[in-house]
């Protein structure tokens, strides 16, 4: 069995995310969502929050889907679920530069898992959650970047943040 893992913080999950969910669960036989813990990224949602809404989103997608969270060394993270391949998705060379550091720095700390990139679908490119998330502090529309239940759970969120901009 092909396990895969495309580990990331999903705050929130965009279409682009979802584009290489369902490109990557095709080429496994199982896809670990894994949703980590970063706290650089000044998250705007809990990990239990971001954890429901890539479950609430991958739903209708193949059944070979799960999603777990993980705070750990991705290779270890990889490991425990099996996994022999690492999925990240690309949008730029600005990507790749990063991911191939890091694919170099993960080969050295597990050579039994590969990394695989896919490029994001060129509508879905400019999509990043911290723009989504800028976005919609400002007030600004996000529905052409994330899932329609994902505009409610944004605003949602700023409005108890409180708008920025007015």
């Amino acid at each position: 069995m092909r396990v895969g893992v495309y580990p990331g913080t999903f705050d929130p999950i965009t279409l682009g995310h979802m584009d290489i969910i369902a490109r990557a669960a095709g080429l496994v036989d199982r896809l670990v969502v894994g949703v980590t813990t970063n706290a650089s990224k000044s998250p705007m949602f809990s990990v239990d929050e971001r954890m429901a809404m890539v479950r609430r989103e991958t739903g209708s997608l193949a059944g070979n889907i799960s999603v777990v969270a993980f705070d750990s060394l991705l290779m270890d993270f990889a490991e425990r679920e099996g996994a022999s391949i690492i999925v990240r998705g690309l949008r730029a060379v600005s990507d790749f530069e990063y991911e191939y550091q890091m694919a170099g720095m993960n080969q050295q700390i597990n050579d039994r898992v590969e990394t695989v990139f896919l490029m994001a679908d060129v509508a879905l490119q400019p999509i990043a959650s911290r723009l989504v998330k800028e976005i919609a502090i400002y007030g600004g529309p996000i529905d052409k970047f994330v899932p329609e239940a994902v505009v409610a759970d944004m605003a949602a969120r700023v409005g108890l943040l409180g708008r920025r901009g007015s």
